[in-house]
């Protein structure tokens, strides 16, 4: 084997080819470097005397199905310049690693296709080897994400385990990018992304969130020239709530002739009537049960109108259709309507301003059922940090994983 060979096929520059084994199925490579290479890890000086040899040995890349080994007697030298006494830095390994890094970047190829278990399995190596190495590089590329080009952002929870095990996520809706991950939820999850918010000098325009007040107060206090835009799909959820609630005081108090026209409508009292399916009659029966329980009806018309607000050409439009829709909801008499058109007219401005910001939390809800799934097929992360800088990098993931 030639020198050269060593550099174009393992990333070896710099060393001499000494000898190759063949132990147990296994390819051992010994390799030599040099005095006149030799350079003081300290300062740099080439101007050093030798002082014997450690010999260490480097999990390489494979040939085949074939493990390889490259061993490295490295010298140890007292440098002429500063007088200190170490060993040569190895430049193909990183410091502290058995590994090459030509190594290490072949199972970071072969982890973006499948997972930890399956690569450790096909390189014959541990299983916290190929963690080590996937930590490693997600901490160089997302230990610190940037924010100084940040705009539009979106924030929520997601739930992470049973309990009350949730993190919060700040999504770039302009690059589709997770740029913060805190533990918990509410204004306090967010209290370190302010702050590295604050030193980045970003200029946020608009925010995308729900209605709690926790996010209301936190983008208040620590953005105050900023939009909060209230996110339409978190409105609609908030009312499907409440009309699943009535649906089922509706049931408890109707008739028994009644109750079997109304069994089994929740989902169809949710679905948009464009997704409702005629093969299995849904239509049909959703006015049917409408058309036993006016209260019901009247929440459910009032939820298809609520949606077209969005729908609306410009603000004015949107503004006047809102206006009339809590207007309907105050005088139908219904506790529930009324108790939601009292939540909207309070949070009128934030919904209205979707208008100015046409934006979001869908990305970032595309993004949570990201995570849900590397999650699962993970069956859990240990390892918090670990966890976190996988979510950072979940945008590069086209999800090509097996096993």
């Amino acid at each position: 084997m030639s020198t050269s060979l060593l550099y174009h096929e393992f990333g070896i520059r710099g060393y001499r080819y000494q000898s190759t084994k063949h132990l147990a199925g296994e390819l051992v490579l010994r390799i030599s470097q040099p005095l006149e290479r030799c350079r003081c890890s300290a300062c740099g000086s080439a101007n050093v005397a030798p002082r014997g040899q450690e010999e260490r040995s480097f999990r390489s890349l494979p040939i085949g199905r074939q493990r390889t080994t490259v061993v490295l007697p490295i010298p140890r030298v007292e440098c002429l310049e500063c007088g200190l006494v170490r060993q040569v830095a190895v430049d193909f390994a990183e410091p502290r690693r058995r590994h090459t890094k030509a190594f290490a970047r072949y199972a970071l190829e072969l982890s973006r296709l499948t997972t930890i278990a399956n690569v450790a399995k096909h390189l014959e190596i541990s299983w916290d080897v190929i963690k080590e190495i996937q930590q490693q590089d997600l901490e160089k590329r997302f230990g610190k994400p940037k924010l100084k080009h940040l705009r539009w952002i979106a924030i929520d929870e997601i739930s992470i385990g049973k309990g009350p095990q949730y993190l919060t996520v700040v999504l770039d809706l302009e690059s589709g990018c997770v740029v913060f991950v805190g533990e918990g939820k509410g204004g306090d999850a967010l209290r370190s992304f302010w702050k590295r918010l604050r030193s980045s000098g970003a200029k946020i325009e608009a925010v995308a969130t729900d209605m709690s007040p926790a996010y209301i107060a936190a983008v208040g206090q620590n953005l105050p020239h900023a939009t909060l835009v209230f996110d339409r799909f978190h409105v609609i959820k908030l009312f499907n709530e409440k009309l699943s609630n009535l649906r089922r005081d509706q049931y408890h108090a109707a008739s028994k002739a009644d109750r079997k026209l109304l069994k089994g409508s929740r989902w169809l009292l949710l679905k948009r009537p464009e997704n409702l399916d005629d093969t299995k009659n849904e239509s049909q029966r959703l006015q049917e049960a409408l058309a036993v329980n006016q209260p019901l009806a009247t929440a459910y018309y009032l939820k298809e109108l609520l949606n077209e607000v969005w729908e609306q050409d410009d603000e004015p439009d949107a503004h006047l259709l809102l206006m009339d829709w809590i207007a309907l909801a105050e005088a139908s008499g219904l506790r529930m309507l009324i108790q939601f058109a009292k939540t909207l007219r309070q949070h009128a401005w934030g919904i209205l301003a979707y208008f100015d910001f046409p934006i979001s939390t869908g990305p970032l809800e595309g993004t949570n059922n990201k995570i849900k799934t590397m999650k699962r097929q993970a069956y859990g992360f240990r390892d918090k940090n670990f966890f976190k800088l996988k979510i950072y990098a979940i945008h590069e993931t086209e999800y090509a994983l097996v096993g």
